[in-house]
């Protein structure tokens, strides 16, 4: 089964590997969210860019992805500011905060067709302890002004077409998109504003030169004045580069096909996209076409795949008796760049050269303000632009071992009998 956002992408864009050797203010390694808005963001400051991408645009994370824009992290404003200070703790939050309007506008300014709503999302509470962690992220969110509301039982029900869920938060900022013609839109606009952009230009080794930074790819060599490593979890380890230390996790996704609009008139009737509060977190959204789309972590390329796959049918079936035996005709998966506090990174990887990271599966917004913020940053040498600090060095610690320790948990838990 293949990857539903391959073949429902509407937005195409059209790139040649690079050929030769060329100069540009700016080199970008990475054509997911992150690195195609980098491009278009400078380019559009009047840099010249040089994006190069291993595979396709959005061939990693950015095509993989849920598709929920969520405003925030993860982590809860408190938590974030128990480990930044305060005015940077304010500034992330803000920022992130106001990220899934700066990519439905973008969406809007270029025309992407990547079949958004804007209708919120709804973080579901699987069980009572859950509740009690949105209500204090509902206090936490309502202190700063966030549009956010908490929904009982039977509201959540409703909303959704799903019972058992014992409430749920809905944040009003947020929305869903078909994230793989969001990143090639990106890239298309970034092409339009003056940006070269090259695939299958699989980076070898980058090193220093005459004060500039030459990489050497597939085809050819670009030497720039700066440098944006936008890989994240997919993060290419070419010679002289340092690699980005992350805990990396597998999500996989399974897609029905398009169901009648009489049978799924009553499942998200708002288009909004759910996440739970569940150990072992699963997602749940529908498509323009009727499409739903079930997620929770664990890999479609490892062994135990057949075992994520027929939990996923019991899940399914779980959340909507009604509809019957539906079969999925899509599965794929594809890797998450954590760190340990869930905290995201932008990290000095040389003089003007910077790499941003660990989203921990909240891609689509941070990725699209990181990379303009980073473009930004080395437009005008202003690193007041960037929404956290750069730091020079980060560590994870067993990072290896963690992710291990990740896909054999949720692979346990999916194994485990009828457990949904």
């Amino acid at each position: 089964m293949r990857n539903l956002w391959q073949d429902s992408a509407q937005e195409r864009v059209e790139t040649r590997p690079l050929a030769g050797d060329t100069t540009a203010d700016l080199v970008v390694i990475g054509g997911g969210f992150t690195g195609c808005s980098a491009a278009l963001h400078a380019a559009q400051a009047g840099l010249s860019v040089v994006l190069l991408e291993a595979e396709t645009i959005g061939y990693g994370g950015s095509g993989r992805n849920v598709g929920l824009v969520n405003a925030g992290l993860w982590t809860p404003p408190d938590d974030i500011r128990k480990v930044l200070p305060g005015d940077q703790a304010d500034r992330l939050i803000a920022d992130l905060g106001e990220a899934p309007a700066t990519v439905f506008a973008l969406i809007q300014r270029h025309g992407i067709a990547c079949e958004p709503e804007r209708n919120g999302t709804l973080h579901l509470a699987h069980a009572r302890a859950g509740m009690d962690d949105l209500r204090e992220r509902h206090r936490q969110m309502t202190a700063l002004g966030a549009p956010v509301t908490l929904l009982d039982a039977a509201a959540t029900a409703r909303r959704t077409g799903m019972a058992g869920y014992v409430g749920a938060l809905h944040d009003a900022r947020a929305g869903t998109i078909q994230p793989l013609a969001y990143a090639r839109g990106l890239a298309r606009a970034a092409i339009a504003a003056g940006a070269n952009l090259h695939e299958r230009s699989a980076v070898r080794a980058v090193t220093r030169e005459g004060g500039d930074w030459l990489v050497r790819a597939d085809g050819g060599t670009v030497r720039a004045g700066a440098l944006i490593q936008a890989t994240n979890a997919y993060a290419c380890r070419p010679d002289g580069l340092a690699g980005t230390p992350v805990i990396g996790a597998h999500f996989f996704q399974a897609a029905t096909e398009p169901l009648p609009p009489d049978r799924v008139a009553g499942i998200l009737p708002d288009a909004e996209g759910c996440w739970d509060t569940g150990m072992v977190m699963t997602s749940i959204r529908r498509d323009r076409a009727g499409r739903l789309i079930l997620g929770a972590f664990g890999s479609m390329d490892a062994p135990g795949r057949p075992l994520h796959l027929a939990w996923a049918r019991r899940k399914l079936a779980a959340l909507f008796p009604s509809l019957g035996p539906v079969p999925f005709a899509h599965a794929w998966s594809g890797r998450i760049a954590m760190t340990g506090d869930h905290l995201p990174r932008i990290r000095r990887m040389g003089p003007r050269a910077y790499a941003a990271y660990g989203y921990s599966g909240r891609g689509i917004a941070p990725g699209t303000c990181f990379g303009a913020a980073m473009a930004l940053a080395l437009a005008d040498g202003d690193e007041r632009h960037l929404p956290l600090p750069a730091v020079d060095a980060h560590e994870e610690r067993f990072a290896g071992l963690r992710s291990a320790w990740i896909e054999a948990g949720v692979t346990l838990v999916h194994t485990a009998g009828n457990r949904i």
